[in-house]
């Protein structure tokens, strides 16, 4: 057995593409040899902007040598179908054996060599490798991601022969383009990683990440400040440089004044760059965080990007006016040369910042936002003013309404501000920043505090696992933002289908549901979704499509059950007790509805919760096979003992579990109900339901049907597993 290299060597491969690069060059590679019967042990894959390579361990010399034998047809088959077996196996009838009076055909096949097995899987590697994007190039038809120049092939010390668009494999690579750009040979996998480390190429990525991650957070301590802490970063660094050098520089202070997520963004997204932050002194953190910069959030198709995140996250300190980027080089001059050429391009890039930002500054949001009427939101729905209208509204409601309690005028004053951003320069040139850019505008022109933060945070929560808000002015719009959206969309039938979802409308609803449940929001909800489908229907002049807008209230409040149980999953709640509970009908409050939720599930997690709810079918399918509706109260007599503890069981329980359902007490109804689990099994043990003397049987049916309707009072436990 022999070590195995591969070494696809090209120009420079997008840093997106490289870790799924890596993983399709694994799986292609396992998928071949398996099929050939060729063994291997462990594979390793590495990958540099100029190469993807692999490492196969302990692969076999050869494949083993097999016998297969195939039965075909009987001798006294037509000769057509002699035929079809003789091309299957590609033999001749004198090479076929006869037993039984049958045909059968020995196919014995040798084993075959390795090297003859990795070279086919070169060349189907390379011709079915499924990049993103690929390209041509001269005249050769080969797609690559970028002109493909070498392969580097052996196994163990030995070159494995393979030829692709004029292109030989070899035992030649090259080095760092600058630092080493002549070739090298390599004698095999042993000693590929070290001979291109000391040609200053770090082929491991995981190494290189180290290198950056450690270097960057060392070049900033040094510096008496720390790294903003960005992991994608640092794995996008690593896809750029093969010999990464970590180098720490400073900007102008003056522009800090621009906000604090632009100069991140900024630096990340255009530079590659690497924020610091000077750490807080005691009693300074809050202050410095909200003046350079505090909470915020974006709306897009995707959520934010690391960086972005982390810029509008609460600041461990404040931002200071420097960077760390990363060389592909090491510089002669200690990088000064580099550090100074990144600062040049970094000033112009937050020149261009600053002068969006004062321009900006010299426009009122309430003048902006007259400009929202020329920018659609959607060709079915109006325009973005339309849509302000709507939100304002709804959030007007729900303060006025008593169900977020908060001012009012403010919470008015954010819904008609909050959109007013989408037409900035600072927008326009940082799409991400829409809401915190506004936040900052507000805030510089005098809005209160609560209409400033309502407008920077009212795209929260960006899906589950984002900061939701808490403060009641961005609370309420918020919701009504997500409510309208979600309403609007299903109005004119653009539901989610499938993995289909171009408007984020199960983002949305996620939202939504983490706002009421967080801020334990009473909220009607089927009220709150007819009064955002009738504030659109105000603004459509179609009445037959205003008429119908309300026959979509069922669908979306569905899709906020479906949703629902999305979102608790993660909490550990089962999606059949939401179903239990949501089949009551008429429960639409989602705290109430959570918290009944959460008796039940403790309960039916319960010996005494499972045994009843084993009565509990057992007595609904009774029901069900005799069809039984009920009757008037029917007499008889032999009034079994277990009868009459389970009616006194059930005058007993009733009231108390009614009480305690109209209180909110979940867990009292639930105890109410435990009290019915002995006499139900009492009764079953037993009496016989299904008694000859008809007046027992009616009586008996109609007791169990009072059993099933008082335990569905609680919850409909025929939705309940178990």
């Amino acid at each position: 057995m022999a070590d195995f290299l591969l070494e696809l060597r090209s120009e420079e491969i997008p840093a997106r593409m490289q870790a799924a690069a890596r993983n399709e060059l694994a799986r292609l590679f396992a998928e071949c040899t398996e099929a050939a019967g060729l063994k291997t042990g462990a594979i390793v894959v590495y990958s540099t902007p100029r190469r993807l390579a692999l490492i196969a361990r302990d692969v076999a010399d050869a494949t083993e040598a097999s016998r297969e034998e195939l039965k075909g047809p009987r001798l006294t088959a037509p000769s057509q179908a002699l035929e079809g077996f003789l091309r299957k196996t590609g033999l001749t009838r004198e090479q076929l054996t006869e037993r039984d009076g049958v045909y059968f055909a020995v196919i014995e096949r040798a084993g075959q060599p390795a090297s003859e097995i990795l070279a086919e899987t070169v060349t189907r590697i390379v011709a079915d490798f499924p990049w993103p994007k690929s390209m041509r190039w001269g005249s050769g038809n080969l797609r690559w991601v970028r002109p493909l120049h070498g392969i580097v092939a052996m196994l163990g010390e030995e070159i494995v022969p393979v030829e692709i668009d004029g292109i030989a494999s070899g035992a030649t690579t090259v080095g760092h383009r600058f630092h080493h750009p002549g070739a090298i040979t390599v004698g095999g996998a042993q000693d590929y990683a070290e001979k291109l480390c000391a040609c200053h190429v770090v082929v491991d990525q995981d190494e290189r990440e180290r290198i950056i991650r450690d270097g960057a957070a060392a070049a900033a301590a040094e510096a008496g400040l720390q790294l903003l802490e960005d992991e994608g970063l640092v794995v996008e660094n690593a896809g750029l440089t093969e010999w990464p050098v970590p180098l720490f520089g400073r900007f102008d202070e003056d522009f800090l004044d621009v906000p604090r997520e632009v100069i991140v963004l900024t630096m990340r997204t255009n530079q590659k760059y690497f924020a610091c932050e000077a750490p807080p002194r005691d009693g300074e953190g809050d202050h410095d965080a909200k003046r350079h910069g505090g909470g915020g959030v974006v709306q897009g198709s995707e959520p934010p990007p690391s960086a972005l995140r982390a810029a509008t996250s609460p600041s461990r300190g404040v931002l200071a006016p420097a960077f760390v980027c990363v060389a592909n080089v090491a510089g002669n001059d200690g990088g000064e040369a580099i550090v100074e050429g990144n600062r040049r391009v970094l000033t112009a890039r937050l020149a261009d910042a600053r002068f969006f930002w004062k321009q900006d500054l010299k426009v009122p949001l309430e003048e902006q936002a007259k400009k929202l009427d020329g920018i659609v939101f959607h060709d079915k729905l109006g325009t973005i003013a339309d849509k302000v209208e709507r939100v304002a509204k709804l959030a007007r409601w729900l303060v006025e309404s008593g169900i977020v309690r908060a001012d009012a005028e403010q919470v008015e004053r954010a819904a008609r501000l909050a959109k007013a951003d989408l037409v900035t320069g600072m927008v326009g040139e940082f799409p991400e920043l829409q809401g915190v850019i506004g936040g900052y505008l507000a805030e510089a022109q005098g809005e209160p505090e609560a209409v400033a933060g309502a407008i920077r945070n009212h795209y929260k929560p960006v899906g589950q696992g984002d900061e939701v808000p808490t403060a009641p002015v961005t609370v309420a719009v918020a919701l009504a933002d997500k409510l309208d959206t979600i309403c609007a969309f299903f109005g004119i039938g653009q539901k989610p289908t499938g993995s289909k979802d171009p408007f984020a409308l199960r983002r949305a609803a996620i939202g939504s549901i983490e706002l009421i449940v967080r801020n334990d929001i009473r909220l009607p909800l089927t009220q709150a979704v007819r009064g955002a489908l009738a504030n659109r229907a105000g603004q459509t002049k179609d009445s037959a499509a205003a008429h119908g807008l309300d026959k979509s209230v069922p669908e979306i409040l569905d899709f906020f059950a479906d949703r629902l149980k999305v979102q608790q999953r993660d909490a550990g709640v089962r999606h059949d007790l939401i179903d239990a509970v949501f089949a009551l009908g008429g429960e639409d409050d989602l705290v109430r509805l959570l918290a009944r939720v959460k008796a039940l599930q403790e309960f039916v997690e319960t010996g005494e919760g499972a045994d009843l709810l084993t009565a509990f079918k057992r007595a609904a399918n009774i029901l069900k096979k005799e069809k039984w509706e009920g009757t008037s109260p029917s007499g008889g007599g032999d009034v079994a003992a277990q009868e009459e503890a389970l009616i006194a069981a059930l005058d007993a329980a009733e009231p108390k579990a009614s009480a305690a359902v109209d209180k909110e007490d979940f867990t009292g109804a639930m105890a109410a109900l435990a009290s019915l689990r002995k006499p139900i099994d009492d009764f079953f043990d037993h009496v016989t339901v299904n008694d000859p003397d008809a007046a027992k049987r009616e009586r008996r049916l109609n007791l169990l049907m009072r059993f099933r309707d008082a335990v569905n009072r609680v919850a409909d436990f025929s939705r309940i597993e178990g």
